[in-house]
C-alpha cells in the first residue's frame, strides 16, 4: 500500500470526498465455489485491502465500510465467532501497512459487547494511526444507523438536561455533531455490492443526499476497476440538493468562468 497518488479518469472536482460501501456477497461468493462461508469472508478482507489502495490512489479522502451490522448477530453462532477472530487477525496483519500508508483507522459502532481482546485491538489500531492524514478509513462494526441516531439523541438530551445546550439551539447542524463521523463530510457515494438494493440501516443520517450505486458484483470480486466505474458513474450525476437542474448548470458555468 502506497501513499503515491496516481491519476484518475474522473476529474478531481467531481470525485466523491466520502464513499460508503456495504460489502455484501462474501457467503454467496464462497457458495458458488463450494467453499465454506469463512473462505468468503477471508476473500472479502483481501478485497477490502485492494479497495483501500485504489481509493488512496484515486485521491478519495474518506472511506467507510460496513463490516458487521447490529443485525448480523442473528447469523449462526459459529460464523459470528469466525468473523470476530477474523477482525482481530486482520487488524494485526494489516495495521503496520495501513500505518505506513498514512491511513487514519477508526471503528464506529457499539463496542460494549465485543471481547476484551477485540476491543484492545480496535483501540490500539485507532491510537497508532490517529496522527496520520492521508485517508480516513472508517470500519463499522456492530453498527446500525438507527443506533447511531438514538445514541446521538441520548447525548443531546444529557446536554440539554445539564444546561450545556438550550432547546432552542437544537437544529440539524448541531444534532449532526453528536453522530458518528461528525468531523467528516457527509457521504457522497453509497456503494452496495452483491445485487441487493437496500441501505440496510447503514449511515442513515450521513447518506441523506448520497448517490446510490448498486452492483451485482459480489464483494470479493469488487476491485479497483469496479471502484473506478462507480466513481465515473458518480461524476456523471447532477447533484441538485433541492435546486433545479438549471440552477446547478448556471452555478457550474459561473464557477468555471471565475
Amino acid at each position: 500500500m502506497s501513499k503515491k497518488k496516481q491519476s484518475s479518469d474522473a476529474s478531481p472536482a467531481v470525485l466523491p470526498a466520502h464513499i460508503a460501501i456495504v460489502m455484501d456477497g462474501n457467503g454467496r461468493w464462497a457458495k458458488k465455489r463450494m467453499m465454506p462461508r469463512a473462505a468468503g469472508h477471508k476473500a472479502g478482507v483481501a478485497a477490502l485491502k485492494k479497495i483501500i489502495e485504489s481509493a488512496s490512489e484515486a485521491g478519495i479522502k474518506c472511506l467507510t465500510v460496513f463490516a458487521f451490522s447490529s443485525e448480523n448477530w442473528n447469523r449462526p453462532e459459529r460464523e459470528v465467532a469466525i468473523l470476530m477472530d477474523l477482525f482481530v487477525s486482520s487488524i494485526k496483519k494489516y495495521l503496520p501497512e495501513l500505518q505506513q500508508a498514512g491511513v487514519v483507522l477508526r471503528f464506529i459502532g457499539d463496542r460494549s459487547v465485543f471481547s476484551d481482546k477485540l476491543k484492545a485491538s480496535l483501540q490500539q489500531a485507532e491510537t497508532s494511526t490517529q496522527n496520520n492524514n492521508f485517508l480516513n478509513l472508517n470500519i463499522a462494526m456492530n453498527y446500525g444507523g438507527r443506533w447511531d441516531i438514538t445514541e446521538a439523541a441520548k447525548k443531546m438530551l444529557q446536554d440539554t438536561s445539564s444546561g450545556a445546550v438550550a432547546a432552542e439551539q437544537i437544529n440539524e447542524s448541531l444534532f449532526s455533531e453528536y453522530l458518528s463521523l461528525a468531523d467528516l463530510p457527509a457521504v457522497d457515494l453509497f456503494i452496495r455490492t452483491g445485487g441487493e438494493h437496500r441501505i440496510s440501516n447503514f449511515l442513515l443520517w450521513q447518506c441523506a443526499y448520497s448517490e446510490l450505486y448498486f452492483t451485482d458484483v459480489l464483494w470479493p470480486d469488487f476491485n479497483g476497476q469496479e471502484l473506478k466505474q462507480a466513481t465515473q458513474w458518480f461524476s456523471s450525476r447532477q447533484r441538485r440538493f433541492g435546486r433545479t437542474g438549471e440552477q446547478v448548470e448556471e452555478d457550474a458555468v459561473s464557477e468555471h468562468t471565475k
